[in-house]
């Protein structure tokens, strides 16, 4: 495997500029480079795992159908065997859905972004929608320790007919050990495009608590709260209109901060909310979630409760 595959194409600067040779593990060196490659597709009725590599620290367990609501559906959890993201670490997923494709993917547990003394780390996250299919992404909360250097670029290629549900929550930092807003920097990029190329959405977050600290907590960022999620909705099974006033009702009377509107193009509706505590945002955020669930797919969403 050519670094080329693991590497992002290009490093913000805010975070390029701590890049070094750590004197521990390079970067490439075994353990240090986690791989997901999953495909999925319709088998006799039901959406089944067709394509897998793994590379650890990062893997899965099988998929599971345990939606009594959405049988032909496969959830399946992500892992990192590591505990969590260390210096040097350059991580990959990608996730291809074939036409009609039903697929949930979550992680086993919150993504930790550990301390670093030196270099920082990455992870690269492509998923591709084909037509008619339907996938969720929502991964637990993304939490940086104090001097973390994270680095996320993400691209979801939709192609007209799927619908694509991704989410996103990141935390101030370690709070339960007085750590908020002690990361030297997490910069987190989205790309939203169809399968030609064309772009429907971008959304950039650049976060240097070191710089300026009122420019993340300030009003456009976390606005002293310590917990931000964001939720995108993108299909055209309905208005973005209907996506958007659905995403509000779901929300309405919640004791959360919260923004919803359009999608550029009409391509979906999205929403970003923001808490002091993590209970009420998991529970905001998953009441979106079922909300749009229900209206673009009739079924209600399940329990996923984890252990």
């Amino acid at each position: 495997m050519t670094a080329g595959h693991y590497q992002p194409r290009r490093v913000p600067p805010e975070v390029a500029r701590w890049a070094s040779r750590p004197d521990t593990l390079a970067v490439g060196s075994p353990a240090k480079v986690g791989v997901l490659d999953l495909a999925f597709a319709v088998r006799g009725g039901r959406t089944e795992l067709v394509e897998r590599y793994q590379k650890t620290p990062l893997q899965i367990m099988r998929p599971l159908w345990i939606d009594p609501a959405a049988p032909d559906t496969a959830y399946l959890y992500l892992m990192a065997t590591g505990g969590g993201v260390a210096q040097a670490d350059r991580y990959r997923v990608d996730v291809r859905c074939g036409p009609g494709a039903r697929v949930h993917l979550t992680t086993q547990a919150a993504t930790k972004v550990f301390r670093m003394e030196h270099d920082y780390a990455s992870q690269l996250v492509r998923l591709d929608a084909g037509p008619g299919s339907y996938l969720e992404y929502l991964p637990d909360p993304l939490i940086p320790f104090r001097d973390s250097r994270f680095y996320q670029d993400t691209e979801v290629t939709v192609a007209p007919g799927a619908t694509v549900v991704l989410g996103e929550t990141v935390t101030a930092g370690r709070l339960a050990r007085g750590e908020r807003h002690d990361y030297r920097v997490l910069a987190l990029d989205l790309r939203i495009v169809r399968p030609d190329g064309t772009l429907l959405a971008l959304d950039a977050l650049r976060l240097e608590p070191g710089r300026d600290r009122t420019a993340v907590t300030g009003p456009a960022v976390f606005a002293g709260r310590d917990h931000l999620a964001t939720l995108y909705v993108i299909s055209d099974e309905r208005p973005a209109a209907e996506l958007a006033d659905t995403l509000h009702r779901a929300l309405d009377g919640l004791d959360v901060l919260y923004g919803v509107s359009e999608l550029p193009a009409g391509c979906g509706a999205w929403l970003r909310l923001l808490d002091d505590s993590p209970v009420r945002v998991a529970a905001a955020t998953a009441a979106a979630w079922r909300a749009v669930r229900l209206l673009l797919t009739g079924r209600p969403a399940p329990d996923l409760r984890k252990t």
